[in-house]
């Protein structure tokens, strides 16, 4: 039997977007999943589980996921992760900052990787911690969803919310390529699986299946 992992989502940052943490207490390794800003509250939650954090995934590339990233890379030395197809938002982070009235960082750094479709999720060390990659275009080209089998845990980032779906009336969104993809790559898994939205409550499979009315049948 593996150990029990470390799970903790807040919100973070001006528009508080939810921020999670997945950690392996035994090897003291860490994956931060969409840092939306207060980096120091960020690097407090990671000390006081005692927990330094190896990697940074984006869900996607809209601002307000990636406040705290230049950071927090700053501070730790952590891998930036991203799907490549949301390159051209990451190249535009100042203009839509600016759009919206925030501050960029001058010294945001460019991800150190793209994370592909299907891609395994692990951490150095750390057998406990599995999960996979979804990419889930629509609310942007590469939109990710990651998911945790073994803990029913989907960190959806803006693609599914409780009762909504992610806007498609931004950078990129698409209406009909978000309902296809929450169709065929979420309502695909356990109905009991655990989903942290980008914004506001969680929610789960089975529920949004049954009541989400912006999905069609």
């Amino acid at each position: 039997m593996t150990h029990a992992l470390i799970v903790e989502s807040f919100p973070a940052g001006p528009l508080q977007c939810n921020c999670t943490i997945i950690g392996d207490p035994k090897t003291g390794e860490a994956l931060v999943v969409d840092p939306g800003g207060d980096a120091e509250h960020i690097l407090e939650r990671l000390s006081a589980n005692q927990l330094k954090v190896a990697s940074i995934f984006h869900t996607h590339a809209h601002f307000d996921h990636f406040m705290a990233s230049g950071a927090m890379k700053r501070s730790t030395g952590a891998m930036l992760a991203l799907h490549k197809a949301d390159k051209p938002l990451w190249d535009n982070l100042e203009t839509q900052c600016a759009r919206f009235g925030f501050d960029f960082d001058p010294e945001m750094p460019p991800p150190d990787r793209w994370l592909e479709h299907e891609e395994e999720i692990k951490l150095q060390g750390t057998e406990a911690l599995k999960g996979t990659c979804i990419h889930t275009p629509g609310h942007t080209p590469g939109s990710m969803c990651f998911h945790f089998d073994a803990l029913q845990l989907l960190l959806g980032g803006d693609t599914l919310f409780r009762g909504s779906i992610g806007r498609t009336d931004l950078w990129g969104g698409d209406y009909a390529t978000i309902e296809e993809s929450i169709k065929n790559r979420l309502y695909v898994l356990d109905e009991e699986t655990r989903v942290i939205t980008g914004h506001g409550p969680e929610t789960m499979i089975g529920y949004e299946m049954r009541h989400n009315a912006h999905i069609h049948a």
